[in-house]
């Protein structure tokens, strides 16, 4: 008897006993159930956040240098200090980057602040303003889905127009058309002229899908006299990005006479900055979810192992006859290990089932995606947990002597 030949024979026992102790075998496999929806929806909540953060922090550009006066992560309360100890950036620091940069194919500086805006008798609370030039539109990575984006003549006339994020049209303006109506700002008019492309992501809390973008003239005149300005350098080319670095540095060291070996009074940062800290916290996040994913799974395989157990003792002479007329070890251990990977890909069966209408729910609250490698691996770890549990009950029952087993009543 070939090795197929076995494995057949092996699958259709394995389902004789499961059938034939259909109660035991659906006690049996809630532990894997239970251990199965953990690993699930531990996978679809990772792998939903992964896929959000990744949308989101794309539209940060990996090709974009942000120049501001802090860094986006601040360590401790000394760099805290030493940060509010620095010039903030100004206009003349804006200048002098936009008349010495070569290697930037875009600058944009760029004044926020949080203030309810209104539509008739609609308004909305604590809105992000954005106040900026024309040249935010490539910097930021945005789409105008509705109208245009801010033109250069406006933005150097400080003409009083913005351009709002899909969810805030959508909030403000139900039974009309953004692009041509007027908004009300700290009680100044602005006419919107364009309406974002829904961005999505973690950016659905805030963000551009949710924000007013002013000209910066209009920003420093109706919001905030003196911003704390982020400045945006957006590189030619991505291969030239650690040089575009460099140059922007040497161009404001220059410009704010810092002297050789002083460290910089100022901060550029830049997308890695958001992986690196990411993915330190989603590799924290997936370690807590392999305990406890680890810990469900090793109680349901332990439940397994001991429902083997009994399942080899109650069939030591069914083990007896078959090795007596010729059966070997090997096929006596391969039908042990099938039963309990079946039973344990039933339960994997039946988690999946729970889990993806409750990787439904999940998305009301959270990014969720059940993928289908997500599927794959919530099998494959069902198999193996069956293999694993049904070892050493398998190994008891193809080391039994035929002569005692045909002896056991």
């Amino acid at each position: 008897m070939n090795f197929f030949s076995e494995l057949w024979e092996g699958l259709k026992i394995a389902w004789s006993a499961i059938r034939a102790n259909k109660l035991r075998s659906v006690l049996t496999t809630l532990g894997i159930v239970i251990g199965i929806v953990t690993v699930t929806l531990m996978g679809t909540a990772i792998e939903g956040l992964n896929s959000s953060f990744m949308k989101s922090v794309s539209s940060i550009g990996a090709d974009v240098l942000y120049l501001h006066r802090y860094s986006w992560f601040i360590e401790s309360h000394k760099e805290w200090v030493e940060a509010m100890r620095r010039p903030a950036i100004t206009e003349s620091d804006i200048d002098a980057l936009q008349r010495q940069m070569t290697l930037a194919s875009a600058i944009a500086p760029v004044a926020e602040d949080n203030n309810p805006v209104k539509f008739q008798k609609r308004g909305s609370g604590s809105v992000p303003i954005v106040g900026t030039t024309e040249q935010y539109q490539q910097t930021a990575g945005l789409t105008v889905s509705a109208g245009r984006f801010l033109s250069g003549a406006e933005c150097d006339g400080g003409r009083p127009v913005c351009v709002i994020g899909s969810d805030l049209a959508t909030n403000l303006f139900i039974n009309a058309s953004a692009p041509g109506n007027k908004i009300s700002l700290l009680h100044h008019e602005f006419e919107v002229v364009g309406v974002l492309e829904k961005q999505g992501g973690f950016a659905e809390s805030g963000g551009a899908d949710n924000e007013v973008i002013i000209p910066l003239r209009q920003f420093t005149g109706t919001v905030d006299e003196n911003p704390d300005y982020e400045i945006q350098v957006k590189v030619k080319s991505l291969d030239e990005l650690d040089d575009a670095k460099e140059e922007l540095r040497a161009v404001m060291r220059r410009y704010r006479h810092i002297a050789p070996g002083d460290p910089d009074n100022f901060s550029i940062n830049q997308q890695d900055q958001f992986l690196e800290l990411f993915h330190h916290v989603a590799g924290t996040i997936e370690l807590v979810g392999l305990f406890i994913t680890g810990l469900s799974l090793f109680v349901g395989g332990i439940g397994i192992m001991n429902i083997m157990f009994v399942s080899v003792a109650e069939r030591t002479r069914e083990i007896g006859v078959r090795k007596a007329i010729g059966a070997k070890s090997r096929t006596i251990l391969l039908q042990f290990i099938i039963e309990a990977a079946c039973i344990c890909l039933i339960g994997g069966v039946i988690a999946l089932l729970i889990a993806w209408p409750a990787t439904l729910l999940m998305r009301k609250a959270m990014p969720a995606e059940l993928s289908p490698g997500i599927v794959g691996i919530s099998l494959l770890v069902s198999a193996l947990t069956g293999v694993l549990s049904g070892f050493f009950p398998a190994w008891r029952a193809a080391r039994m002597n035929p002569v005692d087993a045909l002896r056991n009543e």
